[in-house]
């Protein structure tokens, strides 16, 4: 079912959620609407949703983006690395980089983030399955960004600790606007 997604006023986005205890029927409905919700937002598009986005305080998202797509359920982040590894050992670890982040509780807002470059996290699969995975890069950033929602935390929190610009996107007009 195709829920309503809550907008960053909503005072839900700022509670901390709460571990999936079991794993049942409803927990997967839950994540099936995830999904079906993610799907059909095309403008602004997503990536990725939270539980807290649609209403539950769950310890729950979904990622989908050019065939990245993961199921998270009580993720655990084991490590957080801020430099990309790159194969040969003559080159030297990239720096991360920033890239505009924007978010569907904040429909056509962009911000300048720089995240970590590599992340681990134990989580468990739709399947119910511990996983533990390294994600780099944009999947990096997505997965961030998406724990930062089980966490009360919007990246407009990250631009305002970081004193950076956020911008409005109207048509192909881009609009710095006053972070408050």
């Amino acid at each position: 079912m195709i829920r309503k997604i809550l907008l960053s006023s909503n005072p839900m986005l700022r509670q901390k959620s709460k571990p999936v205890v079991n794993f049942d029927k409803k927990v997967m409905k839950f994540i099936q609407d995830l999904k079906d919700t993610l799907s059909v937002q095309k403008e602004p598009e997503g990536v990725g949703l939270a539980a807290p986005q649609i209403g539950k305080n769950l310890r729950v998202f979904i990622a989908n983006y050019k065939g990245f797509e993961r199921v998270v359920v009580n993720p655990e982040v084991i490590k957080i690395e801020n430099k990309r590894k790159q194969s040969g050992s003559a080159k030297s670890p990239r720096s991360r980089r920033e890239i505009l982040e924007g978010c569907l509780s904040l429909p056509y807002y962009y911000g300048p983030l720089r995240r970590a470059a590599r992340i681990t996290v134990k989580y468990l699969n739709e399947k119910g399955d511990e996983v533990t995975e390294t994600f780099e890069g944009f999947n990096a950033q997505i997965i961030m960004h998406e724990i930062d929602h089980l966490e009360g935390i919007l990246f407009v929190d990250h631009l305002l600790k970081e004193n950076k610009p956020l911008y409005k996107v109207d048509g192909d007009d881009w609009e710095e606007v006053e972070l408050v």
